[in-house]
């Protein structure tokens, strides 16, 4: 048979083809073939084809969020390793690991340490004749008091969801690396290493970049906060100013010292001093801060005078602290919380 038969009827048929054609002649259709609608499915896979990408990104938020909200989940006791010596969970020595759950108090001696793991969100070092009690853990929050003595943390989670209570402020990490120390008398002082810290009591707050540190009394809250270079001179006049009872003479020989030994790097504390000085002394503060670093464009003098926070935080945009939504973050709802 010619394949020329196959396409167009020519050539010669074959016998098996010719017997084919007879049996399905009865079959044959000769109507015009009729006219259907354009086809649906693809259009619909073009549409799908372009909402791939949209479908895509976001998936991967909900798995990052779902990731996260994993990472984040607490567990009902942290681990609790020794470091050196016998640390006791609840008076109970732990060997050389431990749990730590809600509630109990783990305490050091005079030659003892430990490592407390913060669920999965950073590592608390405990240093000799320190006690701390677990007083939270859940997804939205993780809290530590420290009653007395020295702890050491790193913590790797986003902002807002680690603190640590003292009897005098709480600090809220920013993400960071810290050390705090509680004394007998229940003050502390707090020495940031990297990132930031929150320090706060009852509406008294303070905050902390690396490098810095803050100073907290009993029934007062925490200090002003201060670079650990700044000078003998002025750190004990600023600690006159936060804690002293001081009268109207010495007051303001202590707020001159402060503004007179001040350095550039020094407007961390004199911006939080506009806070914390009365309406009369605010004047000099900005002052001598406006010598060492001007203000921006748009900042004006009668703006910071009466406190207007947007001018105060374009300030100190403006003093290469870091930028003022960072802790603005952990103020607002978690974003893990559930409404």
């Amino acid at each position: 048979m010619s394949e020329d038969y196959l396409w167009d009827r020519s050539g010669e048929p074959d016998p098996e083809v010719e017997k084919l054609e007879h049996l399905l002649g009865p079959l044959r259709h000769n109507r015009p073939a009729p006219e259907f609608p354009a086809p649906v499915v693809p259009l619909r896979r073009s549409r799908i084809a372009l909402l791939l990408p949209r479908l895509a990104a976001a998936a991967a938020v909900l798995l990052l969020i779902g990731g996260i909200w994993i990472w984040i989940q607490p567990s009902r006791a942290w681990n609790v390793a020794r470091i050196s010596g016998t640390p006791k969970i609840s008076s109970s020595p732990i060997g050389e690991a431990g749990k730590l759950a809600v509630g109990q108090l783990l305490e050091t001696d005079d030659v003892s340490r430990a490592k407390i793991d913060v669920g999965q969100i950073g590592q608390v070092e405990v240093d000799p004749n320190t006690r701390v009690r677990l007083i939270r853990t859940r997804a939205t929050e993780h809290r530590l008091e420290l009653e007395r003595g020295m702890i050491h943390a790193r913590i790797w989670a986003p902002p807002g969801l680690f603190f640590v209570n003292t009897p005098s402020a709480v600090a809220v990490d920013l993400g960071c690396a810290y050390d705090l120390e509680v004394d007998d008398a229940g003050a502390g002082l707090l020495y940031v290493k990297n990132g930031w810290v929150g320090f706060e009591f009852n509406g008294r707050e303070s905050f902390v970049p690396a490098g810095a540190q803050c100073e907290t009394y009993p029934g007062i809250g925490p200090g002003t906060p201060y670079f650990e270079d700044a000078s003998d001179v002025f750190r004990t006049a600023l600690e006159e100013l936060d804690f002293g009872r001081l009268g109207p003479v010495k007051r303001a020989s202590s707020i001159a010292t402060v503004l007179s030994e001040a350095r550039k790097d020094d407007t961390l504390t004199l911006w939080h001093l506009l806070f914390r000085v009365s309406d009369a002394e605010r004047g000099k503060v900005y002052d001598r801060m406006a010598q060492l670093a001007p203000p921006p464009k748009g900042v004006t003098r009668e703006d910071v005078l009466r406190l207007d926070k947007q001018a105060l935080d374009l300030w100190w945009n403006e003093l290469g602290l870091g930028n003022t939504s960072w802790w603005r973050m952990w103020k607002g709802p978690s974003p893990f919380e559930q409404r």
